[in-house]
């Protein structure tokens, strides 16, 4: 190691812990012991462009241990991105570019959000396959576009974490030669020793999952680091991980111990870990200037990797314009024209149709038209109906749109939100409804960085039948609906389904289906503005004149079950107005007076979903009520389950009258 490298990699270590320092909060173990390699990739190994974090063949860097944000934000600051020496001031701080923990769409330089441990890593995985899937597509021979590395940072949590298994198991099945791991391998975790807790041999474990591995025995020895990244770059068949034995909190009286990992080192020990490491123990946030101008080396080097390929586009451009075109195209995040004719309709009249089924045909329809979408479900696309036709398994061809992942639901959805943040696809994952649970901190991830993943989850309720309460999902669609920035769509039959694939693709946001099992009616397209309705998150079926008694509101399923209980009250000669909600989230958006346009005002509604009522409160209002569930369900064909338990036109109607009654009387009351 050269001085000026020892230099540079102080500088990286001690704006991270200066930054933890004036925040009083965040973690200075891991970039005190983490700092050499991160050097090494943003000054030696990487190729990309500080001035354009959005070049789309830079290779990616995802920091999975995400407490260690505050070296991340120091090396982009160094390397030249749009982090500034005030940020690194005002890190942990309200409204600052630089929080606890790195946030996707905040920093730049960011590629993915971190700090739940185990996801960065999985989230890499998928930008690999991201990697390998586009240069299938694009490349030429002489004209490589996409040829860019993964490389990921991560720590004992993260191995522990199970996504990591499922992740890195499937990386190892992918062979995916372009992901490197490293592993800070630090034996300490924020209860003490990893002895304690972790005492696997990561190294076999991760020679059984088929990737290729190496161990570095010294975290500062930067020529042994560089000589593993390099021999992992040449291994074009296997995804790589290097354990380089660091010492969490280096320098520091800390040194080793837990203590070192998630709090300030105070300003004493701050004190006497710049004086061990011969740094200037009375300055914060100095940068000599050599380290300066050895980091902003990252800066020239970038302008000159994209101007290269730039020119090799042009050349690209020149032989394959319209491969070129697209190329453009889905790294800006457009649909390509005229893309909605590829979305089917379902005539009235057509028989019905379960929504899992004529969600495969519409897939199918959009895929035709969009070629970036790609996907696949956790061991179960027959049930799904998620497979798009005549393109291969990615597995066997990477220009394969169709992704086997297995039984690994979390694993699944993280590696979907990699390919996401990834960029030029459109991902889906799927599984059964009552399987996102499993998944569920990837869906809120997804969130959170709002990148478009899309996940399919089919078996909606209890109507699947005999599989039974283990299968049957009850609270899954009200939990989804209370993570923010996750679009809920629970389409009441093929015409909805086909109306919220297209509002999914142009919203290009995260969202989920809750598609049936059972088969449903099909509404009239003619009759209908079903896509306007989906896109406002819910419209009006059945009028009932300016007299409604009563409106009646439901999702999916229960949509033609309150149509038929609607038609009994009519007969009855009641007044009913009929609404399909098929989004509560995009319906709970729309301004107040579309909002009373639908379900009107003072006139009593009752919603019927066959699930939580927890979410539907504030839509029935005072005077409204649910038919929702507040139990499990039971084993038994589906249509008993539903009559067994209140989801009957009888029960229906009954329901809808008592509070049309209770209306009359309360304004009887009133009046007198």
């Amino acid at each position: 190691m050269t001085e000026l490298d020892q230099m540079s990699i102080n500088a990286l270590r001690f704006l991270a812990v200066d930054a933890v320092e004036k925040a009083n909060s965040g973690h200075p173990g891991a970039p005190l012991g983490d700092s050499p390699m991160t050097y090494l990739l943003f000054h030696k190994f990487m190729r990309h462009n500080p001035a354009n974090s959005k070049w789309s063949n830079r290779d990616r860097f995802v920091l999975s241990n995400g407490h260690a944000s505050a070296m991340l934000y120091s090396a982009l600051h160094l390397a030249g991105y749009k982090v500034t020496l005030e940020d690194l001031q005002q890190f942990r701080e309200y409204d600052s570019i630089t929080p606890g923990h790195p946030e996707r769409g905040l920093t730049d330089g960011v590629e993915v959000t971190t700090g739940p441990l185990g996801q960065g890593l999985a989230m890499s995985i998928g930008m690999a396959a991201a990697e390998r899937h586009l240069a299938a597509r694009y490349n030429k021979p002489g004209l490589e576009i996409v040829d860019h590395f993964t490389y990921v940072m991560c720590g004992d949590g993260d191995l522990m974490e199970g996504v990591s298994h499922e992740a890195c198991s499937f990386a190892g099945t992918l062979g995916l030669g372009k992901l490197i791991l490293l592993y800070d391998d630090n034996l300490i975790s924020l209860d003490g020793p990893t002895e304690l807790s972790f005492t696997e041999d990561v190294e076999k474990r991760f020679e059984a999952y088929h990737w290729h591995v190496q161990r570095v025995a010294d975290g500062n020895d930067l020529e042994a680091i560089s000589k593993a990244i390099e021999a992992a770059k040449a291994v074009t068949d296997k995804p790589s991980i290097i354990a380089v034995r660091t010492i969490i909190g280096y320098g520091s009286p800390k040194a080793g111990t837990s203590k070192a990992h998630g709090e300030p080192l105070g300003a004493e020990d701050t004190k006497k870990t710049k004086e061990k490491l011969g740094w200037p123990a009375d300055k914060t946030f100095y940068v000599p200037e050599e380290a300066a101008k050895n980091w902003a080396q990252a800066k020239d080097r970038g302008a000159k990797f994209e101007s290269d390929w730039n020119a090799l586009f042009a050349k690209y451009k020149q032989q394959f314009p319209e491969l070129a075109a697209e190329y453009e195209r889905v790294f800006a995040g457009k649909l390509p024209a005229a893309w909605e004719a590829g979305v089917p309709k379902f005539p009235a009249g057509s028989k019905p149709i379960a929504t899992r089924i004529a969600g495969n045909t519409v897939m199918n329809g959009i895929a035709l038209k969009v070629p970036e979408l790609i996907g696949g479900a956790a061991d179960l696309s027959t049930s799904t109906k998620t497979t798009i036709k005549d393109s291969p398994s990615f597995h066997v061809d990477p220009n394969g749109r169709n992704i086997f992942f297995g039984v690994r639901e979390f694993g699944m959805c993280a590696f979907v939100n990699g390919m996401a943040a990834h960029g030029g696809l459109i991902p889906y994952g799927s599984t059964f409804f009552v399987f996102s649970d499993y998944a569920r901190p990837a869906l809120r991830l997804a969130a959170l960085m709002q990148v478009p993943s899309t996940f399919v989850f089919t078996h909606d309720s209890i109507g699947l039948g005999q599989d039974g309460p283990t299968h049957q999902p009850v609270e899954q669609i009200a939990s989804l609906r209370a993570i923010p920035e996750l679009t809920d769509f629970r389409p009441a039959d093929a015409n909805e389904t086909a109306a919220a694939w297209q509002v999914i693709l142009e919203r290009r946001k995260p969202a989920f289906l809750a598609l049936s099992r059972q088969d449903l009616p099909v509404l009239d397209p003619e009759k209908f503005d079903i896509l306007n309705g989906v896109r406002h998150g819910a419209y009006v079926l059945q009028d009932g004149g300016s007299s409604a008694d009563v409106v009646l509101i439901a999702t999916g399923s229960e949509v033609s079950l309150i149509l038929q209980a609607a038609a009994v009250l009519e007969s009855q000669g009641m007044h009913v107005r009929v609404v399909s909600m098929p989004s509560w989230r995009l319906f709970d958006g729309q301004a107040e007076e579309y909002k009373k346009q639908v379900l009107l005002t003072g006139v009593p509604r009752l919603v019927v979903e066959a699930a939580s009522p927890i979410c539907w409160w504030k839509i029935a209002g005072d005077s409204g009520d649910v038919l929702g569930l507040d139990r499990f369900g039971t084993s038994a064909p589906g249509e008993i389950a539903m009559e067994k338990l209140g989801f009957s036109v009888e029960n229906v109607v009954r329901m809808a009258t008592r509070i049309v009654e209770r209306a009359v009387k309360t304004s009887a009351v009133a009046g007198k």
